[in-house]
């Protein structure tokens, strides 16, 4: 069990409340209201409508009094500002690599780096890629193939590293595509598979193999530093390691890697794409030039870079760590025990619903995760985000029908430093009378939906 100061077993939170915004309370007859208006699709909510808002865990932490006091330092020049040296030095520090190009956040480092990866009929192999990953290289006419281990695509299955790549497939999917493949993408963690650690381990293994075969190995890099504490809690000879030793080694294995800043660097915006290889650093500048801005600001203002360097050195504190992961596993343990279905062991951002056996008498083409998820918002004004049908639902070209993603779920990512104990509980009830009237729920279909990342901005009716 794990242990708070002193050796209690409560983990308080490692910092105190200074500011305080206000919430605004609606009733269910507002919610339903604003819903209908939405049509059905909690991204078109207003934020100023919602109690609590687990829809990401994306730039809504809360930053810190040394953030904000960076923020108050930035060097605002065009070219060489020092905000970007310092932003620079702790990429280096952490990752090892030479080439540090600054983002607005973690798609532009994607579009950028798959934009001069692109090769005619290329393929990424990954352990699950995200959406705007997916969507950044399907744009391209790319193909990104999913290879999670068979334990990963079932919800309650207990596996201390359910986010791993299937090594078997892809040995066996790198010689068949051969030179067609552009990389291979490891996501830690993998959200897609719940928020899931990946070993070091399979780290290693997958990055070896991937340069067997002359491919670039990737990490998308976002929750890095969550990554890192499961090694150190849950792998075999790394209980006695630094986070920041751990995270060094997994780098260590990559050629390049993106990262979105607004997870593990803990800020409202940015992120980076590194790498070793100076050409292609080289020729993504010369996109970022053109997308982003100069290479020492890329898109960011200076205080937005040191409010993420500052970020990138609290996020290793294995006090918040601890409480960070600890505070997810609470969430998950209550409602667990109630016999809600849930992807387990609980994950490091976020708590995943298995919709698909929560609403097991909705068909999949009426998207059970999105009528979870609106039932939360409407019962207590809490939002969340289906991965399901309607962020990776496809339409097969050969017979019209829709090709389903392994799992139905309903995330529900915890903003890092926000909430307390009593949101999360009021959730969990929230979440629990849901649970105790789900039969009376209906279907939705779909009325609208754009031909990249659907889910924004598709808008929805009852059945």
């Amino acid at each position: 069990m794990a242990q708070g100061p002193g050796g209690y077993e409560t983990i308080i939170e490692p910092f105190r409340i200074k500011s305080v915004e206000q919430l605004r309370m609606t009733t269910r007859a507002e919610r339903e209201r604003l819903l209908a208006a939405a049509g059905w699709n909690l991204f078109l909510v207003r934020a100023e409508d919602v109690l609590i808002d687990l829809l990401t865990d994306s730039g809504t932490s809360s930053m810190s009094a040394e953030q904000w006091a960076g923020i108050m330092r930035g060097d605002e020049s065009y070219a060489g500002s020092r905000s970007f040296f310092a932003f620079e030095a702790e990429v280096r520090r952490i990752t090892g690599f030479a080439n540090v190009i600054p983002t607005h956040q973690g798609r532009a480092a994607e579009k950028i780096l798959f934009n001069v990866l692109h090769r005619p009929g290329g393929v990424y192999l990954g352990n699950t890629h995200f959406d705007t990953t997916r969507a950044n290289i399907e744009y391209l006419g790319d193909e990104a193939v999913d290879l999670p281990i068979p334990e990963g695509v079932v919800p309650a299955r207990i596996h201390p590293f359910k986010g791993n790549i299937d090594l078997a497939r892809l040995e066996a999917d790198l010689a068949r595509h051969g030179e067609r493949v552009c990389g291979v993408i490891l996501t830690v963690t993998n959200n897609s598979g719940g928020g899931q650690p990946v070993s070091m381990a399979n780290i290693r293994e997958a990055s070896r193999l991937a340069r067997a075969h002359g491919a670039l190995f990737i990490l998308d890099a976002c929750r890095f530093a969550e990554n890192a504490y499961f090694i150190q809690q849950r792998e075999e000879g790394c209980a006695g390691r630094g986070i920041l030793e751990i995270a060094q080694e997994m780098f260590s294995y990559a050629d390049a890697a993106t990262m979105s800043a607004k997870k593990d660097g803990l800020a409202n915006i940015g992120g980076f794409l590194a790498c070793h290889d100076d050409e292609l650093a080289a020729q993504a500048r010369n996109l970022l030039i053109l997308t982003e801005g100069f290479p020492t600001y890329g898109g960011l203002a200076g205080r937005d870079l040191e409010a993420i360097a500052q970020g990138l050195r609290e996020v290793l504190d294995p006090d918040y760590l601890r409480y960070r992961v600890r505070s997810v596993a609470y969430f998950c343990e209550k409602l667990q025990a109630r016999g809600v279905p849930l992807i387990l062991p609980p994950g490091g951002h976020a708590v995943f619903i298995d919709a698909g056996a929560f609403l097991d008498f909705l068909p999949r083409e009426q998207f059970p995760g999105v009528v979870l998820a609106n039932e939360l918002y409407l019962a207590g004004g809490i939002r969340g985000v289906e991965i399901g049908t309607l962020m990776f639902g496809k339409r097969d070209p050969a017979t019209g029908r829709t090709i389903h993603p392994p799992m139905e779920l309903v995330r529900l990512a915890v903003p890092r430093r926000v909430y307390t104990q009593s949101h999360v509980d009021y959730a969990a009830e929230v979440i629990l009378d849901v649970h105790a009237r789900r039969r009376g729920l209906r279907g939705l279909r779909l009325v609208h939906e754009a031909p990249f990342l659907r889910h924004f901005t598709a808008r929805l009716e009852p059945v």
